[in-house]
């Protein structure tokens, strides 16, 4: 079964795909169905937003980004918590230890309100607001 398994290897790196042809409207398409699935910044931010209006660890938020399709953090997960943080410092995030001591993340009375700004005007609004400290 082995031997099997090699020859089979060895015969599809011997395989060339070259004569497969694309047309430019197929190209197009996949492309654009490639930069669908990358989120934005604004969206991704979002995403977050909208998942700490309940209590969650990084873990969790993790999960349900993953959920959503966004993948972002998965390798890094210290891209989420430099994030948190952030969000954090600028008082749109409260985080608490419980007795087990696990951290979790919850939108505060501001996160909220900016949350509503960004959900009724767009992302990208967002993403200015956190920024200036609005």
């Amino acid at each position: 079964m082995e031997n099997r398994l090699k020859n089979l290897k060895s015969a599809m790196k011997k395989q060339s795909f070259q004569q497969l042809q694309f047309t430019h409207k197929h190209r197009q398409r996949v492309l654009n169905d490639i930069k669908k699935h990358g989120q934005t910044d604004e969206e991704v931010l979002l995403a977050v937003l909208q998942l700490l209006t309940h209590k969650k660890t990084g873990f969790e938020l993790t999960n349900h980004l993953r959920s959503r399709g966004i993948h972002r953090f998965e390798e890094e997960q210290g891209f989420l918590y430099t994030l948190l943080h952030g969000l954090e410092q600028k008082q749109y995030v409260k985080a608490a230890w419980d007795d087990s001591q696990t951290k979790y993340y919850v939108l505060n009375d501001k996160g909220r309100k900016v949350l509503q700004k960004a959900e009724a005007k767009s992302p990208t609004f967002l993403l200015k607001e956190l920024l200036q400290g609005g």
